[in-house]
């Protein structure tokens, strides 16, 4: 059995711990003799990079980790598996841009029993909107738009906006809905749930763009951050600004420059068998297989927020890009600047981010991710400056430019974001235990 078909299931670093635990004894006594024979043997080097599923997975103790700290957490969110909170999971970390640990539990499907691997298809959700926010900051660069633009000059739809008051009337805007806030759900549309009557995406993005112009503002823009369209109007202009449709744009400009194979709006016909489905609990807490949503043909909605369809590895390269400072394996997509500028807060002074309540105290909000601002304030060991964001399904990752950590956890429950419906908090299960197994940050 190779290497490639033990991941499944398995974690790599349990593999290589397991690879050495298990060498003959007379090797052992003769490494033991030899380091007695004298004290000037040189140290050993880390061991070789192995390859899982095409990817190189070093060694987690070359780069500061604890190995058996790995191990643990592999072991906790195998034990998910078993017990039937979770179908299946496939994890990553890396550091110093290797990977150090690449494990999958689990299965696509209680039917075929086909089992998760790293390269597994996943819907992503919402963490399509970073990659929505790379792209309009590709544009940005290129002098398309600004910061401190009104919206209305990219959609004039926009311009004569109402607001709700809270007598049940409207008002003008007090200022004009900018660029900037739209980036940040700060511009005033109201949380998803608000437009549910309305079907925003019922047609095409022109066709949400035309019901938004006909309905308040829930919000005066900059006063409040609420999760709602802002991403898919961003999409718009995406489209708008480039000449391109989404998808066209996403594929030329990011996907294939960095090799995102399989990550799209769409799964074609001779992929859907590495498709997951989806999962939800039933009344008396089992998990059981939500009804067959295929996707093979291009959407007529191209959701900017939510629509594409991915697998770790792919979103990996896309962490990398970004953890590169816009660069990564010689294909450029940003300047570092704007990278930073990326996770820098744009949120006014006292404008709380509150994603599923209460209000998420030291957290702020950049381009499309969430960024730690307060350590102490955020009650978790992520670092300052730490950038993330998570999907519908369950699906995260964070990115850690102090450590040069990257953390990638892939799920599929319905409403697997949500902390208050059951499914088991895979992301932050990972933030307590690897910054516990990171012994030796300066390596």
């Amino acid at each position: 059995m190779t290497l490639k078909h033990l991941v499944s299931g398995t974690s790599f670093a349990a593999i290589l711990l397991l690879s050495s635990a298990c060498a003959p004894a007379s090797e052992d006594s003769a490494t033991e003799q030899s380091a007695a024979d004298t004290s000037s043997t040189p140290e050993t080097s880390a061991p070789e990079p192995q390859a899982v599923s095409g990817i190189d997975v070093s060694d987690p103790e070359s780069v500061g980790f604890s190995t058996a700290g790995l191990q643990a957490l592999d072991a906790d969110y195998q034990a998910l598996v078993e017990d039937g909170k979770l179908a299946g999971l496939v994890w990553l970390v890396s550091r110093h841009g290797k990977i150090v640990t690449l494990n999958s539990h689990g299965v696509l499907s209680y039917e075929t029993q086909e089992p998760v691997k790293p390269d597994s298809i996943f819907r992503i959700a919402s963490m399509t909107k970073p990659i929505t926010g790379v792209a309009m900051m590709m544009l940005w660069e290129e002098g398309k738009w600004k910061l401190d633009d009104p919206v209305s000059k990219y959609i004039p739809e926009f311009v004569d906006l109402e607001v709700k008051t809270a007598d049940g009337g409207t008002e003008p805007m007090a200022s004009p809905m900018t660029m900037a806030q739209l980036m940040s759900h700060s511009a005033g549309f109201g949380v998803s749930a608000t437009y549910n009557g309305v079907n925003l995406s019922e047609s095409d993005l022109q066709g949400m763009i035309d019901k938004l112009a006909q309905l308040p503002l829930e919000t005066q823009p900059g006063t409040a951050w609420d999760y709602g369209p802002s991403v898919n109007v961003q999409a718009y202009i995406v489209e708008k600004l480039s000449g391109q449709s989404l998808d066209q744009f996403f594929e030329e400009r990011i996907f294939e420059p960095l090799g995102m194979d399989d990550t799209g709006f769409w799964v074609p016909s001779d992929k859907q068998h590495r498709v997951t489905r989806i999962y939800d609990y039933e009344e008396d807490g089992s998990l059981g297989m939500m009804p067959e949503r295929l996707q093979n043909e291009v959407p007529q909605f191209l959701s900017g927020s939510g629509g594409l369809f991915s697998t770790p590895l792919d979103y990996w390269a896309f962490t990398q890009m970004l953890q590169g400072e816009g660069a990564y394996q010689g294909e450029r997509l940003l300047q570092s600047e704007t990278v930073l500028k990326m996770r820098e807060n744009v949120l006014d002074a006292g404008v709380p981010v509150d994603l599923y309540g209460p209000d998420m105290p030291g957290i702020g909000f950049g381009m499309d991710f969430a960024v730690v601002m307060d350590k102490e304030a955020a009650g978790n060991k992520q670092n300052v400056g730490s950038y993330y964001w998570g999907g519908f399904f369950g699906t995260s990752f964070w990115i850690d430019p102090v450590d040069d950590l990257v953390f990638i956890a892939f799920i599929q429950n319905n409403n697997g974001s949500n902390p208050y419906q059951g499914t088991p908090p895979v992301r932050n299960m990972a933030i307590d235990a690897l910054y516990s197994a990171l012994e030796d940050p300066s390596k």
